[in-house]
């Protein structure tokens, strides 16, 4: 059962399945995207060169944002969409048979890059116990001898975790220790909900010595569908990427990186609203689902809530959240991520996904209260 199947079967659907926001990109983003319609300078391919503007803004934007300067020549490459570097980085560094270390649970496409480079992939397990965080001393001696890059993502999808820059600067003497590269997703920068600034990987390896961080446009200012993202780092890295990136596509049309540019320059009130409307997204869900008897936690960022299957569900549906979501789809149309789906040791959890209105959510609460019984 899937949701085109679902819908076919007269349930209306509530996708909760999908972590792609459903708010408007900024109409000043739009306008900037617009203008450039009309211009023929804009209408041909979109080389290297050509991406120099958007990676002084983004060389503007790091400095603000985390009080580090960074070289828009070597140490900055556009990208469409962070998970086209993270897939792609691996083909960069990776011999086959190398071991790749990554989050389990993760985000499943960086599981991917691993097996598109013929790599390896070591689960380092994330535990409620340690706070979904990795603990580096468990990693097996001889999977190490044979790894050559980690990977990390936090404020981190599923699990909502956020970490420290005590923590990363753990990981940088890691990977430096060991001779691995240090990867770090960053889609869920802005997406945290005490006021606080996440620390970016770079902030703990200002040298970039072992690091590249990935950012997107996609969350913090709604721009999923314009694919934009961004790599900054280690100058061999950035290279490495570089040349594997070349042989595979060129850039956005030169209008999408306008928009881009605006909206790296977008006003910190804008942020804060996107910011806002998912925190009040969060509590509605929480509570709903603490009135159906589903103690869910509240997290700390993300657009998502991960959560252990209720008593019930565990009861009838053990750790095989997968059933237990195809199954509700089939009964209520409500869709959600299974725990399974980005790693063993998501076993008996699910996500879901805060990327409807409030009145949407409870409706799905509702059913999903109706369902358990």
């Amino acid at each position: 059962m899937d949701k085109a199947k679902s819908l076919i079967q007269g349930h209306s659907l509530i996708d909760l399945s999908l972590g792609s926001s459903d708010l408007p990109t900024s109409p000043r983003i739009l306008q900037a995207i617009a203008s450039a319609l009309n211009d023929p300078s804009t209408h041909g391919y979109s080389l290297f060169g050509s991406t120099k503007d958007f990676r002084v803004a983004v060389a503007d934007w790091i400095k603000q944002r985390f009080d580090l300067n960074v070289d828009p020549e070597t140490e900055i490459l556009p990208l469409i969409g962070s998970q086209e570097g993270t897939a792609h980085l691996p083909l960069a560094i990776l011999n086959p048979g190398d071991y790749a270390l990554l989050q389990d649970p993760g985000y499943p496409s960086h599981y991917g890059g691993i097996h598109l480079a013929s790599g390896q992939i070591y689960g380092m397990p994330l535990l409620v116990e340690n706070n979904f965080l990795p603990v580096f001393t468990d990693i097996p001696k001889q999977v190490l001898a044979n790894s050559k890059m980690m990977v990390l993502s936090y404020p981190h999808n599923p699990t909502t975790a956020i970490a420290s820059l005590g923590f990363f600067k753990s990981a940088v003497e890691f990977c430096q220790t060991h001779n691995l590269v240090l990867v770090h997703d960053f889609p869920y920068l802005d997406l945290v909900f005490n006021q606080s600034q996440p620390p970016s990987i770079l902030q703990a390896d200002p040298e970039r010595r072992v690091s590249i961080e990935f950012f997107t446009l996609s969350k913090s200012y709604n721009m999923g569908g314009f694919r934009v993202g961004f790599a900054v780092g280690n100058r061999d890295l950035i290279q490495g990427l570089r040349q594997v990136k070349a042989v595979v596509d060129f850039n956005q049309y030169q209008g999408i990186m306008r928009g881009a540019i605006a909206a790296l320059s977008t006003p910190a009130s804008e942020i804060l609203d996107v910011v806002n409307t998912f925190e009040n997204r969060r509590d509605v869900m929480v509570n709903a689902l603490h009135q159906i008897g589903w103690d869910v936690p509240v997290p700390e960022a993300t657009m998502y809530i991960w959560a252990k299957l209720h008593p019930k569900l565990r009861e009838r549906f053990a750790d095989n959240s997968v059933q237990f979501c195809l199954d509700l789809l089939q009964a209520t149309g409500v869709a959600l991520s299974p725990g399974t789906g980005f790693g063993k040791y998501g076993a008996g959890y699910v996500r879901l996904a805060l990327v409807h209105p409030p009145h949407i959510l409870e409706l799905a609460a509702d059913r999903l209260g109706n369902f358990i019984g």
